[in-house]
Protein backbone atom coordinates (compact mmCIF):
# COMPACT_ATOMS: atom_id res chain seq x y z
CA UNK A 1 0.00 0.00 0.00
CA UNK A 2 1.35 3.40 -0.98
CA UNK A 3 2.01 6.17 1.54
CA UNK A 4 -0.76 8.32 0.06
CA UNK A 5 -3.34 5.56 0.66
CA UNK A 6 -2.09 5.07 4.25
CA UNK A 7 -2.41 8.79 4.94
CA UNK A 8 -5.90 8.82 3.39
CA UNK A 9 -7.01 5.85 5.51
CA UNK A 10 -5.67 7.53 8.66
CA UNK A 11 -7.63 10.68 7.85
CA UNK A 12 -10.82 8.64 7.32
CA UNK A 13 -10.29 6.78 10.61
CA UNK A 14 -9.56 10.07 12.36
CA UNK A 15 -12.82 11.58 11.07
CA UNK A 16 -14.79 8.48 12.11
CA UNK A 17 -13.33 8.64 15.62
CA UNK A 18 -14.25 12.32 15.95
CA UNK A 19 -17.80 11.63 14.76
CA UNK A 20 -18.18 8.70 17.17
CA UNK A 21 -16.81 10.74 20.08
CA UNK A 22 -19.19 13.59 19.27
CA UNK A 23 -22.17 11.22 19.14
CA UNK A 24 -21.17 9.47 22.36
CA UNK A 25 -20.61 12.75 24.21
CA UNK A 26 -23.97 14.03 23.01
CA UNK A 27 -25.75 10.85 24.16
CA UNK A 28 -24.00 10.93 27.54
CA UNK A 29 -24.92 14.60 27.98
CA UNK A 30 -28.57 13.89 27.17
CA UNK A 31 -28.59 10.93 29.55
CA UNK A 32 -27.00 13.04 32.32
CA UNK A 33 -29.63 15.75 31.85
CA UNK A 34 -32.40 13.14 32.02
CA UNK A 35 -30.95 11.85 35.30
CA UNK A 36 -30.50 15.37 36.64
CA UNK A 37 -34.03 16.53 35.79
CA UNK A 38 -35.86 14.69 38.65
CA UNK A 39 -33.35 16.06 41.16
CA UNK A 40 -33.85 19.64 39.94
CA UNK A 41 -37.61 19.12 39.96
CA UNK A 42 -37.36 17.85 43.54
CA UNK A 43 -35.49 20.97 44.68
CA UNK A 44 -37.74 23.42 42.84
CA UNK A 45 -40.91 21.70 44.09
CA UNK A 46 -39.75 22.06 47.68
CA UNK A 47 -39.93 25.85 47.20
CA UNK A 48 -43.40 25.81 45.63
CA UNK A 49 -46.54 27.17 47.25
CA UNK A 50 -49.07 24.51 48.28
CA UNK A 51 -51.84 26.11 46.23
CA UNK A 52 -49.67 26.07 43.12
CA UNK A 53 -48.83 22.39 43.57
CA UNK A 54 -52.48 21.43 43.99
CA UNK A 55 -53.68 23.47 41.00
CA UNK A 56 -50.80 23.22 38.52
CA UNK A 57 -48.74 20.27 39.73
CA UNK A 58 -44.97 20.12 40.19
CA UNK A 59 -42.98 22.51 38.01
CA UNK A 60 -39.31 23.08 37.32
CA UNK A 61 -39.70 26.86 37.69
CA UNK A 62 -42.27 27.85 40.33
CA UNK A 63 -44.36 30.96 39.79
CA UNK A 64 -43.88 32.01 43.40
CA UNK A 65 -41.11 30.91 45.75
CA UNK A 66 -42.30 29.74 49.16
CA UNK A 67 -40.23 28.67 52.17
CA UNK A 68 -43.18 27.26 54.10
CA UNK A 69 -41.94 23.67 53.84
CA UNK A 70 -38.49 24.56 55.19
CA UNK A 71 -40.08 26.71 57.92
CA UNK A 72 -42.12 23.67 58.90
CA UNK A 73 -38.92 21.62 59.12
CA UNK A 74 -37.26 24.45 61.03
CA UNK A 75 -39.98 24.34 63.67
CA UNK A 76 -38.54 20.96 64.66
CA UNK A 77 -34.91 22.10 64.48
CA UNK A 78 -33.81 20.48 67.76
CA UNK A 79 -35.26 17.10 66.81
CA UNK A 80 -33.87 17.45 63.28
CA UNK A 81 -30.39 18.13 64.68
CA UNK A 82 -30.69 15.06 66.94
CA UNK A 83 -31.76 12.98 63.94
CA UNK A 84 -28.73 14.14 61.96
CA UNK A 85 -26.50 13.39 64.93
CA UNK A 86 -27.89 9.86 65.26
CA UNK A 87 -27.57 9.16 61.53
CA UNK A 88 -24.01 10.49 61.34
CA UNK A 89 -23.06 8.44 64.41
CA UNK A 90 -24.38 5.15 63.06
CA UNK A 91 -23.11 5.89 59.53
CA UNK A 92 -19.55 6.69 60.60
CA UNK A 93 -19.35 4.08 63.35
CA UNK A 94 -21.05 1.33 61.35
CA UNK A 95 -18.99 2.02 58.22
CA UNK A 96 -15.63 1.97 60.01
CA UNK A 97 -16.46 -1.13 62.06
CA UNK A 98 -17.98 -2.90 59.06
CA UNK A 99 -14.95 -2.18 56.87
CA UNK A 100 -12.63 -3.47 59.58
CA UNK A 101 -14.54 -6.73 60.09
CA UNK A 102 -15.26 -7.44 56.41
CA UNK A 103 -11.71 -6.65 55.32
CA UNK A 104 -10.40 -9.06 57.95
CA UNK A 105 -12.85 -11.69 56.68
CA UNK A 106 -11.77 -11.11 53.09
CA UNK A 107 -8.10 -11.29 54.08
CA UNK A 108 -8.55 -14.63 55.86
CA UNK A 109 -10.58 -16.15 53.02
CA UNK A 110 -8.05 -15.10 50.36
CA UNK A 111 -5.17 -16.89 52.09
CA UNK A 112 -4.38 -20.23 50.45
CA UNK A 113 -2.77 -21.49 53.65
CA UNK A 114 -6.05 -21.18 55.59
CA UNK A 115 -7.40 -24.72 55.76
CA UNK A 116 -11.11 -24.04 56.24
CA UNK A 117 -11.55 -21.12 53.83
CA UNK A 118 -13.91 -23.05 51.48
CA UNK A 119 -16.14 -24.27 54.31
CA UNK A 120 -16.43 -20.80 55.84
CA UNK A 121 -17.09 -19.28 52.40
CA UNK A 122 -19.97 -21.74 52.00
CA UNK A 123 -21.51 -20.74 55.34
CA UNK A 124 -21.24 -17.06 54.40
CA UNK A 125 -22.82 -17.73 51.00
CA UNK A 126 -25.58 -19.80 52.66
CA UNK A 127 -26.83 -16.69 54.47
CA UNK A 128 -27.66 -15.11 51.11
CA UNK A 129 -30.15 -17.92 50.40
CA UNK A 130 -31.91 -18.21 53.76
CA UNK A 131 -32.56 -15.91 56.70
CA UNK A 132 -34.06 -16.37 60.13
CA UNK A 133 -36.95 -14.01 59.45
CA UNK A 134 -38.32 -11.00 61.27
CA UNK A 135 -39.62 -12.61 64.47
CA UNK A 136 -36.41 -14.53 65.34
CA UNK A 137 -34.37 -11.41 64.54
CA UNK A 138 -36.56 -9.29 66.80
CA UNK A 139 -36.36 -11.82 69.64
CA UNK A 140 -32.58 -11.99 69.27
CA UNK A 141 -32.12 -8.22 69.27
CA UNK A 142 -34.57 -7.47 72.09
CA UNK A 143 -34.53 -10.50 74.40
CA UNK A 144 -31.19 -12.06 73.54
CA UNK A 145 -28.97 -9.00 73.17
CA UNK A 146 -31.11 -6.48 75.07
CA UNK A 147 -30.72 -3.80 72.40
CA UNK A 148 -34.22 -2.33 72.55
CA UNK A 149 -33.98 1.46 72.14
CA UNK A 150 -30.20 1.22 71.55
CA UNK A 151 -28.23 2.59 68.60
CA UNK A 152 -26.50 -0.79 68.35
CA UNK A 153 -29.81 -2.14 67.08
CA UNK A 154 -29.32 0.13 64.05
CA UNK A 155 -25.64 -0.70 63.55
CA UNK A 156 -25.40 -4.48 63.98
CA UNK A 157 -27.95 -5.64 61.33
CA UNK A 158 -26.08 -3.86 58.51
CA UNK A 159 -22.57 -4.48 59.76
CA UNK A 160 -21.69 -7.51 57.60
CA UNK A 161 -22.60 -8.28 54.00
CA UNK A 162 -21.71 -11.58 52.25
CA UNK A 163 -21.38 -9.78 48.92
CA UNK A 164 -18.94 -7.26 50.41
CA UNK A 165 -16.87 -9.98 52.09
CA UNK A 166 -16.51 -11.84 48.80
CA UNK A 167 -15.66 -8.58 47.03
CA UNK A 168 -12.87 -7.97 49.54
CA UNK A 169 -11.67 -11.54 49.18
CA UNK A 170 -11.53 -11.38 45.39
CA UNK A 171 -9.78 -8.01 45.46
CA UNK A 172 -7.16 -9.21 47.93
CA UNK A 173 -6.54 -12.27 45.75
CA UNK A 174 -5.23 -9.90 43.09
CA UNK A 175 -2.45 -8.75 45.49
CA UNK A 176 0.72 -10.80 44.76
CA UNK A 177 1.54 -13.54 47.26
CA UNK A 178 5.18 -12.49 47.07
CA UNK A 179 4.34 -9.46 49.24
CA UNK A 180 2.93 -11.72 51.93
CA UNK A 181 5.86 -14.12 51.71
CA UNK A 182 8.51 -11.40 51.87
CA UNK A 183 6.82 -9.77 54.86
CA UNK A 184 6.54 -13.13 56.62
CA UNK A 185 10.25 -13.80 56.02
CA UNK A 186 11.02 -10.42 57.62
CA UNK A 187 9.15 -11.57 60.73
CA UNK A 188 5.82 -9.76 60.31
CA UNK A 189 2.75 -11.47 61.77
CA UNK A 190 -0.56 -11.98 59.99
CA UNK A 191 -2.26 -8.95 61.50
CA UNK A 192 0.70 -6.70 60.72
CA UNK A 193 0.76 -7.94 57.11
CA UNK A 194 -3.00 -7.37 56.87
CA UNK A 195 -2.83 -3.85 58.34
CA UNK A 196 0.40 -2.58 56.78
CA UNK A 197 0.30 -4.22 53.32
CA UNK A 198 -3.15 -5.47 52.34
CA UNK A 199 -5.21 -2.62 53.74
CA UNK A 200 -3.30 0.21 51.96
CA UNK A 201 -3.42 -1.74 48.68
CA UNK A 202 -7.16 -2.36 49.03
CA UNK A 203 -8.27 1.29 48.99
CA UNK A 204 -10.47 0.94 45.86
CA UNK A 205 -12.37 -2.00 47.36
CA UNK A 206 -12.61 -0.33 50.77
CA UNK A 207 -13.95 2.89 49.20
CA UNK A 208 -16.58 0.97 47.23
CA UNK A 209 -17.80 -1.07 50.18
CA UNK A 210 -17.59 1.96 52.45
CA UNK A 211 -19.89 3.89 50.10
CA UNK A 212 -22.45 1.07 50.14
CA UNK A 213 -22.27 0.83 53.93
CA UNK A 214 -22.63 4.58 54.39
CA UNK A 215 -25.64 4.74 52.06
CA UNK A 216 -27.24 1.82 53.89
CA UNK A 217 -26.85 3.44 57.29
CA UNK A 218 -27.85 6.87 56.00
CA UNK A 219 -31.13 5.46 54.65
CA UNK A 220 -31.84 3.47 57.83
CA UNK A 221 -35.43 3.68 59.02
CA UNK A 222 -36.87 0.13 59.16
CA UNK A 223 -34.84 -1.07 62.16
CA UNK A 224 -35.53 2.25 63.87
CA UNK A 225 -39.25 1.59 63.48
CA UNK A 226 -38.78 -1.81 65.15
CA UNK A 227 -36.35 -1.06 67.95
CA UNK A 228 -36.12 2.68 68.71
CA UNK A 229 -38.61 4.28 71.10
CA UNK A 230 -36.91 7.49 72.25
CA UNK A 231 -37.58 10.37 69.86
CA UNK A 232 -34.10 11.81 70.46
CA UNK A 233 -32.61 8.61 69.00
CA UNK A 234 -34.58 8.64 65.75
CA UNK A 235 -32.31 8.48 62.68
CA UNK A 236 -32.83 11.06 59.96
CA UNK A 237 -34.91 8.99 57.53
CA UNK A 238 -37.29 7.74 60.22
CA UNK A 239 -37.65 11.22 61.67
CA UNK A 240 -38.43 12.72 58.25
CA UNK A 241 -40.93 9.95 57.61
CA UNK A 242 -42.62 10.91 60.87
CA UNK A 243 -42.63 14.56 59.80
CA UNK A 244 -44.35 13.71 56.51
CA UNK A 245 -47.01 11.50 58.09
CA UNK A 246 -47.70 14.00 60.87
CA UNK A 247 -47.97 17.06 58.60
CA UNK A 248 -51.70 17.51 59.13
CA UNK A 249 -54.00 20.07 60.68
CA UNK A 250 -55.02 17.94 63.65
CA UNK A 251 -51.44 17.57 64.88
CA UNK A 252 -50.72 21.28 64.48
CA UNK A 253 -53.88 22.20 66.36
CA UNK A 254 -52.90 19.81 69.17
CA UNK A 255 -49.56 21.61 69.36
CA UNK A 256 -51.38 24.91 69.84
CA UNK A 257 -50.48 26.34 66.43
CA UNK A 258 -52.84 28.35 64.27
CA UNK A 259 -52.36 27.77 60.57
CA UNK A 260 -54.27 28.29 57.36
CA UNK A 261 -55.06 24.92 55.78
CA UNK A 262 -54.27 26.30 52.32
CA UNK A 263 -50.75 27.18 53.48
CA UNK A 264 -50.08 23.81 55.08
CA UNK A 265 -47.11 22.37 53.13
CA UNK A 266 -48.36 18.79 53.04
CA UNK A 267 -47.05 18.24 49.48
CA UNK A 268 -43.98 20.50 49.41
CA UNK A 269 -42.89 19.10 52.79
CA UNK A 270 -42.35 15.75 51.08
CA UNK A 271 -39.92 17.38 48.67
CA UNK A 272 -38.21 19.39 51.40
CA UNK A 273 -37.64 16.28 53.51
CA UNK A 274 -36.17 14.50 50.50
CA UNK A 275 -33.77 17.40 49.94
CA UNK A 276 -32.79 17.36 53.61
CA UNK A 277 -32.16 13.62 53.41
CA UNK A 278 -30.09 13.38 50.24
CA UNK A 279 -28.28 16.72 50.43
CA UNK A 280 -25.38 15.77 52.75
CA UNK A 281 -24.84 12.20 51.55
CA UNK A 282 -24.63 13.22 47.87
CA UNK A 283 -21.46 15.14 48.74
CA UNK A 284 -19.69 11.90 49.72
CA UNK A 285 -19.76 10.31 46.27
CA UNK A 286 -17.22 12.62 44.53
CA UNK A 287 -14.56 11.65 47.08
CA UNK A 288 -14.87 7.90 46.32
CA UNK A 289 -15.77 8.09 42.63
CA UNK A 290 -12.19 7.49 41.44
CA UNK A 291 -12.07 4.22 43.39
CA UNK A 292 -15.60 3.07 42.56
CA UNK A 293 -15.13 1.36 39.17
CA UNK A 294 -11.79 -0.26 40.03
CA UNK A 295 -13.18 -1.47 43.35
CA UNK A 296 -16.01 -3.29 41.59
CA UNK A 297 -14.04 -4.73 38.67
CA UNK A 298 -10.44 -5.45 39.69
CA UNK A 299 -11.36 -8.11 42.20
CA UNK A 300 -13.73 -9.75 39.71
CA UNK A 301 -11.01 -11.11 37.45
CA UNK A 302 -10.27 -13.91 39.90
CA UNK A 303 -12.88 -16.31 41.21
Amino acid sequence: MSNSKKIKNKKIIGREEKVMKTVFYALITIFALICLFPFLLLISSSFMNEKEILTEGYKLIPSQISFSAYKFLGSNMTKLANAYKTTITIAVGGTLLGLFLMSMGGYVLCRNDFKFRNQISFFIYFTTLFSGGLIPSYILMVNGLGLKDSLWALILPGLMSPWSIFLMRNFMKSIPDSLYESAAIDGAGDFRIYWKIFMPLSKPSLATIGLFLTLGYWNEWYNAMLYIQSTNKYPLQFFLQKIVTQANVQLLVQQGLSINTADLPSESIKMATAVAAIGPIILVYPFVQKYFVSGLTIGAVKG
